[in-house]
């Protein structure tokens, strides 16, 4: 019996009319009585198109409610999900399909469909199949591309998929009564066990919307009664500018997770509503979260918390006699744990992980003397300016508290005298001339910012190119400032916004 069934069974015995998925913009719903017989019909029809236990079933579904049955579905039937962006062609998709092998898919675009994969539909009523699937075979299979552009294959088990929901939910002492919404999409990691799996482990419910809408926000907030809200920095930043009515009372906290969240944001957003967020870290190679901040106690502006089920530590490079950092040394971000992966499926870098089972996140950071972590950045994100290591996020930390500053990225062009020289792409909060936001800029760098880490150029744009998880497309603006002849000029870029 797996331990998604388990939970779901039990769920049911208090009450199986209890509301698991609510769609956050239409009347449709499911009950856990009723994801319970999905699981079962899961399980009929994978034995009777012959997918074994443990083989590997392609999802890509645009309607959230049926995207998310069919996951948890398939993982309790103990089968292993590959889910996959809904609004990905076929094409697109071949470098993930190819690693991850998948014997059937769930698709709703036939037309689409790669050759040779056999497709399989929702299933109808029909008898019970006998086992939904022997324990240790379900899984979710996910790739992420990294820096480099070729696909990693990352199997997590569900022994380590529910580890890391249950340690969500106790951290964030989810409860039968608790309702979350989250937007995030159902292909990455955060939503599928933050969200969902983190969700059912409590007996709770969860409002699911495809995509996310400011239009009527807070209302949908009230309406559904939404206890917790699961975002990312990209929602927090448009919400932090929104009228708040009615306000949030039912909401506990706000969690914020796949990408940094400026302080000024946050303290912009916590201003305009009244509400707590959690700023949180994780990544897809740790069944998502590895630390958050808790809900009582320091809440810590800039910090992602302290760890939450998994063991961290913070390793100097090349360093055999003295290994590990001080307090309030920068370092690398490395983390083992039960909920961590001891190898790569398939594309991961030699060395990532040690025969100690320490995955090198790839994250720089330091912890402070209180046991929190505070990110610097990626290590390939540095920027190295005639051998004066610059981190970007304590320069976009500096611009976002600017006034007039919406949102602000920076990435580094190569020099020919200085090796690399940072450059700022800043989206502006409201219309104004492009030559009086960036000279403001320039001035605010200027007198307060110590002349190695000051942005050599700046460039307006009216958005930053975001990625599926919200988090900056930083190669893509790298490429255009280092296209650029020279300077990156002092006006608006319509590539780089996106349009």
């Amino acid at each position: 019996m797996t331990v998604i069934h388990d939970w779901i069974r039990s769920a049911e015995a208090r009450d199986g009319g209890t509301t698991y998925l609510e769609h956050g913009r239409g009347t449709a719903t499911l009950s856990y009585a009723g994801l319970s017989r999905a699981v079962q019909a899961w399980a009929r029809a994978l034995d009777d198109a012959a997918v074994p236990p443990g083989a590997s079933v392609a999802i890509r579904l645009a309607d959230p409610l049926s995207y998310a049955t069919a996951l948890v579905a398939i993982v309790a039937a103990g089968r292993v999900a590959v889910p996959l962006d809904p609004g990905e062609s076929a094409g697109r998709l071949a470098p993930v399909l190819k690693v991850t092998r998948p014997a059937a898919a769930v698709w709703d675009s036939p037309d689409d469909l790669p050759r040779g994969l056999a497709v399989l539909h929702p299933p109808g009523d029909g008898p019970p199949a006998v086992s939904p699937g022997p324990a240790g075979t379900g899984g979710i299979f996910l790739c992420t591309s990294g820096t480099t552009g070729t696909p990693k294959g990352i199997l997590l088990a569900e022994d380590q998929l529910c580890h890391v929901a249950a340690a969500v939910a106790g951290h964030h002492r989810l409860t039968a009564t608790d309702r979350g919404y989250c937007t995030l999409p159902l292909f990455h990691v955060n939503a599928e066990v933050v969200g969902l799996l983190a969700t059912l482990s409590a007996g709770a419910c969860l409002v699911l919307e495809a995509k996310f809408s400011r239009r009527g926000f807070w209302e949908l907030i009230d309406e559904r009664r939404i206890s917790w809200i699961n975002a990312v920095p990209a929602i927090i930043t448009l919400l932090a500018g929104e009228p708040v009515a009615p306000l949030p009372h039912r909401v506990r906290f706000v969690r914020s997770a796949s990408a940094p969240l400026p302080p000024a944001v946050l303290g912009r957003f916590e201003d305009a509503t009244g509400l707590a967020v959690l700023e949180t870290y994780g990544m897809t190679e740790a069944a998502s979260m590895i630390t958050a901040n808790p809900l009582d106690g320091p809440r810590k502006p800039g910090s992602v918390g302290l760890p939450v089920g998994v063991e961290l530590r913070i390793a100097r490079t090349g360093q055999q006699r003295f290994p590990l950092c001080q307090p309030f040394e920068v370092g690398r971000v490395q983390i083992r744990g039960r909920g961590v992966i001891r190898q790569y499926a398939a594309g991961g870098a030699a060395g990532t992980i040690d025969h100690e089972g320490w995955l090198d996140t790839g994250d720089l950071g330091h912890r402070d003397s209180g046991g929190y972590l505070f990110l610097a950045g990626r290590t390939d994100d540095v920027i190295n300016r005639g051998g004066e290591k610059i981190y970007p996020r304590e320069i976009e930390d500096f611009l976002l508290a600017q006034p007039g500053v919406r949102a602000a990225a920076v990435v580094g062009v190569p020099d020919p005298v200085l090796g690399s020289r940072p450059v700022a792409y800043v989206a502006a909060s409201g219309p104004g001339p492009a030559d009086d936001i960036t000279d403001a800029m320039r001035a605010a760098c200027d007198a307060a910012l110590p002349p190695h880490i000051r942005p050599s150029a700046f460039c307006l744009v009216d958005e930053l190119p975001l990625g599926a998880t919200g988090k900056i497309d930083r190669r893509r603006l790298a490429k255009l400032a280092a296209a650029a002849a020279g300077p990156v000029p002092h006006h608006r870029d319509p590539v780089a916004a996106g349009t």
